[in-house]
């Protein structure tokens, strides 16, 4: 009989990214004006932040935690989480957005000793993206609408997730793409600046990086090749392929200029947040997560099912509601999104499980 492995205690850090993901998934259902399960105008109102830094920004700072090693580093997850779930109670406003704040400050003093370790590019990447987020926080909790920091929000996943492409497929990618993806975050940075200070002049160029990048990733990444492949590498190719196509939506729209309101607003962020990021964390949850929870979190086939739920929404949503302004497509896209996303981590969660239960039983 084998010993029976605990789960770790930060695996408990895990469950108010959980806990944001689903308030902010019933806000998201409440905005679309359909039932939802929670439904206040202050839940409503921190939609966007509880999907965006209350879960996927928990989930990252957690996961480079783990990496980090010491036990002041869950700072972050733990601000990040507290903070944002804050946000949505009855504590004053200031709580929330100053916690959410200081959880992404913490994230960026975080990346400092990973990247004192082997002055790796992958690493400053991504500690580009978080100073993106935490300059956001920052402005957010001084007042600044949440709709003028889309393009620091999107360089928090952007980034991100760029460098943690850069992590894992670093060979594939070429000598040249820590270079590379260092200029790439360095010059979004610079544009997020101009973007802020003079939009008609900023959203174009950052159309343009994020074409430039985009289109970089996708030649140089892995997944071109994987897709050719079955089982759980094929779903992770097709998974990422999908996020760069619609980042790639994102950049055409901010080309065009400034996107502060209306179709154009909502396809973008829906673009980046949805198809980009959450299809990357579908594509890198079976490899990551288990680094954090140490338990397997095996590939099951039905999580096309899923996948396929999201991406078939947001062509509803996007193309037929946003760009074509068809009201109910819109509406339809939006539920679809949220039955995939949430299906998915409902089937993430089972997958563990019973995978747990099957290995309890052969160590029996």
């Amino acid at each position: 009989m084998t010993e029976r492995r605990r789960i770790p205690a930060r695996a408990l850090l895990i469950l108010p990214a959980g806990a944001a993901m689903v308030l902010g998934l019933s806000a998201a259902l409440q905005l679309l004006g359909v039932w939802a399960p929670f439904a206040t105008s202050r839940l409503a109102d921190q939609h966007g932040y509880l999907m965006t830094l209350g879960f996927v920004g928990t989930l990252i700072a957690l996961e480079r935690a783990v990496a980090l090693g010491t036990w002041w580093g869950y700072a972050a997850p733990v601000f990040l989480g507290a903070g944002s779930l804050a946000a949505v109670t009855a504590l004053p406003a200031g709580v929330g957005a100053w916690g959410v704040a200081a959880g992404t400050v913490a994230l960026v003093v975080l990346y400092r000793p990973l990247w004192l370790r082997n002055r790796d590019e992958a690493v400053l990447v991504q500690a580009l993206g978080a100073v993106c987020a935490a300059v956001a926080a920052l402005l957010r909790a001084g007042g600044v609408p949440v709709s003028v920091l889309i393009p620091w929000l999107a360089g928090f996943v952007i980034l991100t997730i760029a460098g943690e492409r850069l992590e894992l497929a670093r060979f594939v990618m070429g000598p040249r793409a820590n270079t590379v993806l260092a200029s790439a975050g360095v010059t979004y940075l610079c544009i997020s600046v101009a973007a802020l200070l003079w939009p008609l002049v900023g959203y174009p160029l950052l159309g343009v990086s994020v074409l430039a990048l985009t289109a970089w990733l996708a030649t140089h990444d892995v997944a071109r090749t994987m897709i050719t492949t079955t089982g759980h590498t094929r779903f992770m190719a097709a998974c990422m392929l999908a996020g760069y196509g619609w980042l790639l939506v994102a950049g055409v729209i901010w080309v065009g200029g400034p996107a502060f309101s209306g179709g154009p607003y909502d396809a973008v962020i829906h673009a980046v947040f949805i198809g980009f990021t959450i299809s990357m964390i579908m594509a890198h949850a079976s490899v990551i997560l288990p680094a954090v929870i140490r338990r397997p979190l095996p590939y099951r086939p039905v999580m096309w099912v899923a996948a396929v739920t999201v991406h078939a929404g947001l062509v509803a949503r996007i193309w037929l509601g946003d760009l074509l302004g068809l009201p109910s497509w819109h509406t339809a896209g939006g539920v679809a999104n949220v039955i995939g996303l949430a299906g998915f981590f409902v089937l993430a969660l089972w997958s563990a499980v019973r995978a747990a239960r099957a290995r309890e039983g052969v160590s029996a």
